[in-house]
């Protein structure tokens, strides 16, 4: 088997000691985003990695200096990647990583389905007591009327359905007492004159 040269596979040397300074590879890790570029966000992310390799005693004092200095001056995803590549990455982005294939897609059952939501009663009382105003001459809309503003009040309080046929009542509820209040204006000018 054929040794492959450290640094295209792995960062850091196999004899380099805990405590040794850190050198870093000759070559950005390579990678379908690593020449992208790098943006403050995610120095700082990467910098929180440093931080919790070194909390964790996985990187000497001189060691996390030399990758916090290198850090900043990191251009693309590719050198950050470099830095990290011997530390668990923790909650990092995509793009410090090589892409991986995507997993096939697992059949999923499919979402239940939502209950229909119930209809509210004094919706379709309004409708109901609207539509009787026209062969009651209009004395249904008073009826109507009401029990649509109760209609509206209770679907806006239950978050019921039924706003439509609340809103067709309480119109034909109100054209009906608005004609038999123009009738009895009429009426009542009609007995002045």
């Amino acid at each position: 088997m054929a040794e492959q040269p450290w640094g295209q596979h792995h960062p850091v040397h196999p004899q380099q000691a805990y405590g040794q300074p850190w050198r870093p590879t000759p070559a950005p890790l390579q990678g379908p985003q690593s020449a992208m570029r790098a943006s403050h966000t995610d120095r700082d992310r990467a910098v929180d990695v440093l931080k919790a390799g070194y909390a964790e005693g996985r990187l000497s004092r001189e060691e996390y200096e030399q990758r916090f200095d290198a850090v900043h001056r990191a251009r693309t995803y590719g050198e950050l990647g470099q830095l990290l590549a011997d530390l668990p990455a923790g909650p990092m982005v995509v793009p410090f990583a090589v892409a991986a294939p995507a997993p096939p897609p697992v059949f999923a059952p499919m979402p239940m389905p939502m209950p229909p939501r119930r209809v509210n009663g004094m919706a379709i009382a309004s409708l109901v007591l609207g539509v009787l105003t026209l062969p009651t001459l209009g004395a249904a809309g008073l009826g109507a009327v009401i029990t649509g503003h109760i209609a509206k009040a209770q679907i806006r309080a239950r978050g019921e359905e039924g706003g439509g046929p609340a809103t067709v009542g309480l119109a034909l509820g109100w054209l009906s007492l608005g004609g038999w209040a123009l009738l009895f204006l009429l009426a009542v000018v009609g007995a002045f004159d």
